[in-house]
């Protein structure tokens, strides 16, 4: 599981959208904070595609790995930078469900308030 979930931020850190697709299950779910849920790996990616390109520049480090055997919680520091250049910080905590070899879900928590006033400015 643990491997899964180290591809999906390798993934995500190089913006490797086929490296993506690899780790998730077709009818995988995607749950954001304030968001409604993105259905399945079509979906998935081209959400992924959209959150990304708001930030030209973007690390998501997991600095905490919690591991059960079909399920992984990561906090997470995520730095990145806007289109204006702006940085902009946050954690998060994402939750990773798996079957069959791939990710099945993940589930986002962030403080979308702080989130939402570093990109206003």
């Amino acid at each position: 599981m643990r491997t899964l979930v180290e591809a999906y931020f390798a993934a995500i850190n190089t913006e490797d959208f086929d490296g993506l697709a690899a780790v998730f299950a077709p009818d995988v779910e995607i749950h954001t904070t304030g968001s409604d849920p993105v259905l399945g790996r079509d979906a998935a990616l081209a959400h992924f595609r959209a959150v990304l390109a708001n930030y030209p520049s973007h690390t998501d480090a997991v600095t905490r790995w919690i591991e059960a055997p079909d399920a992984v919680v990561c906090e997470i520091a995520f730095t990145g930078r806007l289109a204006d250049g702006r940085e902009i910080r946050f954690d998060a905590l994402d939750v990773f469900d798996a079957g069959d070899d791939a990710i099945t879900r993940v589930s986002t928590w962030y403080d979308t308030r702080s989130v939402a006033r570093q990109v206003r400015g």
